[in-house]
């Protein structure tokens, strides 16, 4: 039995006997919530991911975060022999707020509970899951020859959730910590469930607020209708103008020039993502496959609108409009030139009372790895083996990361192996990872692992 074999066996083991399960309800148990203050994130590092880290021979520590902003880091390091391969990892311990009230009568967010065939929980999909899936695949390897082969490097935050407040400058201050030969990852879905994934880097987004406030207050509808201005009509009318009315982008500046016909192959081989619902075939860039609008293009959505009082509408004009909108964009795009070409558009279309204003949330930039890179070659070829599956390869997730701390910062090849699926639940209430999804990950994870350690070069 090759050591592979032996490295598999005992993760198949560890999972189909209830360990894996025992273990991740305690993850799932510890509330970290970086939107809500009240919680001491750091329990999760102190009393779940340290302890485990420690009795696999890593050294730990929790690290300030120079940012003024929130956020708590954990390095974990184990190095075997400088002149060993060295992979350094990422996962966030965060998530999104419970939402308890709008669960499911049988299920609750802090509670592991195992129906219809997946794990429900808050972080088990995003992203508590998917690092714990990494470590015990590490363990699994670790526990039939006591070493890896490989030198291994873990980061962690507690504000991903939050747009990874310090993350970058983390980052630029710990280059020669975080010193490796590659990153690779687990975070975001798979395009479908029984075949894995790889991406190598992200679409980035920018959130923004459009506004219109033309007076204090409200005026009576019918004394002053049809001749004061309304903000929510201005700003309904801007808005669609910024796409078509199937979505298509109307800023010239806002389109990417990065679909080459190389990345249009790769994603012509992909299969339609598994969502889980109906998608609409009808919306977006008419030219373009499905993929290419998601994976290798930009879009522009509206995330949320209020004017007057929803709740309790007047027969009132409201003096003021708002709305949130995103811009998700893949590399190629200006990214500095974003806002102001937004700036130009309005005002070229009579649309000067409308102001721009960005939020708070961080923007992650778009990333992407030569799709040529031996790392990434290597990591396919390791999943296609274990799998005997053919893997989907994404040069670029749809949703954003913060790859670029790992991708530009420290000029990593970056590799994400997404443990999750996109009808997951991520950010809503019944968030769950499949079980089967869960069990291959493992395996394929543990197989890896193992083959990095018997690997000379890549």
């Amino acid at each position: 039995m090759t050591l592979k074999d032996k490295a598999v066996q005992h993760a198949s083991h560890y999972f189909d006997e209830g360990g894996f399960k025992k273990d991740l309800s305690e993850l799932i148990a510890v509330k970290t919530e970086s939107q809500n203050q009240k919680y001491n994130l750091k329990n999760y590092y102190k009393n779940n991911i340290i302890p485990m880290l420690t009795e696999m021979g890593f050294k730990c520590n929790i690290m300030k975060n120079s940012s003024p902003e929130s956020n708590v880091f954990l390095f974990a390091e184990r190095i075997e022999n400088h002149n060993f391969k060295t992979i350094l990892t990422y996962g966030h311990g965060d998530v999104v707020l419970g939402q308890d009230e709008s669960w499911e009568d049988d299920l609750t967010p802090y509670k592991l509970i195992e129906k219809d065939g997946s794990f429900y929980g808050r972080g088990t999909a995003d992203n508590k899951g998917q690092h714990f899936i990494n470590i015990k695949a590490l363990n699994s390897l670790l526990s039939v020859q006591n070493k890896l082969g490989f030198n291994y490097k873990i980061l962690f935050e507690m504000g991903e959730e939050i747009g990874s407040p310090g993350l970058k400058l983390f980052c630029e201050k710990n280059k020669e910590k975080l010193k490796a030969d590659v990153f690779i990852a687990s975070d975001g879905p798979r395009i479908s469930q029984k075949t894995p994934t790889i991406f190598t880097g992200s679409r980035g987004g920018i959130n923004f607020d459009l506004s219109v406030s033309l007076r204090d207050g409200a005026h009576h509808s019918g004394n002053f209708g049809g001749i004061l201005k309304d903000p929510s009509i201005i700003l309904s009318h801007a808005i669609a103008s910024i796409t078509d009315a199937r979505g298509q982008i109307n800023i010239k500046d806002w389109l990417p020039t990065s679909l080459t016909p190389k990345i249009k192959q790769i994603l012509s081989e992909l299969p339609l993502v598994d969502a889980g619902f109906k998608l609409d075939p009808d919306w977006g860039q008419i030219e373009l496959t499905m993929s290419e609008r998601v994976f290798g293009w930009n879009s522009f959505c509206v995330l949320a609108m209020i004017s007057g009082e929803p709740n309790a509408p007047l027969n009132a004009i409201s003096g003021y409009a708002k709305a949130t909108c995103q811009l998700r964009f893949v590399v190629g795009t200006d990214v500095k030139n974003i806002i102001p070409a937004l700036r130009k558009y309005l005002d070229d279309h009579g649309f000067e009372d409308v102001d721009i204003h960005k939020t708070d949330m961080n923007p992650f930039p778009a990333t992407r790895l030569d799709m040529n890179d031996p790392w990434l070659s290597f990591v396919k070829k390791s999943l296609e083996s274990s799998t005997n599956l053919k893997i989907d390869l994404l040069p670029n997730l749809g949703g954003s990361l913060p790859n670029d701390c790992f991708a530009e910062v420290l000029n990593l090849p970056t590799i994400w192996i997404p443990h999750s699926y996109a009808g997951c639940s991520q950010h809503s209430p019944n968030e769950h990872l499949p079980i089967a999804i869960a069990r291959q990950a493992l395996l394929c994870m543990t197989s890896l692992f193992a083959d990095l350690s018997t690997s000379e070069k890549v």
